[in-house]
């Protein structure tokens, strides 16, 4: 299928969409920037009108307070959070203002990465936007950056989009930036950058293509953009890259009327959301070595990672984290919740399951991770 062709059926069969917006579009170095919010409101609610579900996940929160506080972007932990807390208020107060000239109630919803690394959290967070649908009101999602440290956040809301995608079954994902997509090559270097219409595939090159530099009002640059539309094209969502600041990108993006962004098609093999949150949602608490025997059976067979299979032992987990694990060569190749704390494991290891009970006093099963919690990475450390 010729990716003009793949456009439009991917584009034609959307249902359920989430919007990134980024703090580019929403703030300037004066603070928010209300006409573009506004605006940006009267067009998700012609989706709406459309039968789109929509939920958006904000940013702008620290850009909206940073200038309430009098200085310059903030560097550290209490200096971000302090104008989080001031920022958000505003943000919502502006999103409630914009969206109540339509008619349309907003609910707010603010997450850390504890809250989707825990199962029980990840899905009460999906029942809850799911009533708000139900009742239509439009959720709007943010990092809760008042009280999330570095070990507790997302990085940026790209990932955080990515995720929210998953959580909520969307059929598309939205990234609204200051860029009109993905160039060939970096059109601030090269005036006769093509831009890319349709990406069927996003390797580590095309990251390494990307770069990391993010604008000054926010943390996610292209390759964190990009990160997120493979994050979620693995659990067979599209995603679109474009440029916020222009008057009916998203109707544009839907009708497909004209090339409008850069559209990452969905992977046709796309991952079981289970396995999508214990590859995304949770980062790794520890690593577990496997030699070469194990790797194959895994890999190749499907196989649970055994006792026998491993050779080294690190970091500090309880039965249930997230582990990587690692080949010989120390290349992640796949990632699972482990069924043995850490101490445990190290005694086990190397060791045949018939020997767990009488080596540790009990048996939680003949497996460190089994099959059905493990999640096989590519080459480029992604499911």
């Amino acid at each position: 299928m010729s990716d003009a062709k793949s456009a439009i059926a991917t584009l034609g069969r959307i249902r359920r969409v989430v919007v990134k917006i980024g703090s580019s579009v929403l703030a300037d170095e004066s603070g928010l920037a209300t006409r573009e919010l506004g605006r940006l409101a009267r067009e998700i609610g012609v989706l709406r009108e459309r039968g789109l579900s929509v939920t958006i996940v904000s940013s702008g929160a620290i850009a909206a307070g940073r200038t309430v506080l009098g200085g310059g972007r903030p560097r550290t932990i209490p200096q971000r959070q302090a104008a989080a807390s001031v920022g958000q208020i505003r943000l919502m107060a502006e999103w409630e203002r914009a969206f109540a000239r339509q008619g349309v109630t907003v609910a707010q919803i603010l997450l850390d990465a504890e809250d989707l690394a825990s199962r029980h959290r990840y899905l009460n967070a999906e029942d809850t936007i799911s009533a708000l649908h139900r009742g239509g009101i439009l959720p709007i999602v943010n990092e809760n950056d008042t009280v999330a440290v570095d070990e507790l956040k997302f990085g940026d809301n790209d990932h955080l989009s990515a995720l929210v995608a998953s959580l909520v079954g969307a059929d598309l994902l939205v990234l609204l930036s200051d860029v009109p997509g993905l160039f060939e090559s970096d059109p601030r270097s090269d005036p006769d950058a093509a831009l890319i219409g349709v990406l069927e595939r996003i390797d580590a090159k095309t990251l390494d293509r990307a770069g990391d530099e993010a604008s000054p009002l926010g943390t996610g640059g292209m390759r964190s953009k990009l990160e997120a539309a493979r994050r979620a094209a693995h659990a067979g969502i599209a995603c679109v890259i474009a440029d916020g600041r222009k008057p009916g990108t998203l109707e544009r993006i839907l009708d497909r009327t004209r090339d409008e962004g850069t559209l990452i098609l969905p992977h046709a093999d796309r991952i079981a959301r289970r396995k999508h949150w214990i590859a995304f949602s949770r980062e790794p608490r520890g690593r577990l070595v496997c030699d070469e025997g194990a790797v194959r059976a895994v890999r190749s067979r499907g196989k649970s990672l055994l006792p026998s299979g491993v050779t080294a032992v690190e970091g500090r987990f309880r039965r249930g984290d997230s582990v990587a694990l690692l080949d010989p060569a120390g290349h992640e190749f796949a990632r699972g919740l482990v069924a043995y704390d850490a101490a445990d494991a190290l005694r086990i290891a190397g060791r045949p399951s018939r020997e767990i009970d009488r080596i540790l006093g009990f048996d939680e099963g003949a497996a460190l991770v089994h099959c059905d919690d493990l999640v096989l990475l590519d080459d480029d450390g992604e499911s």
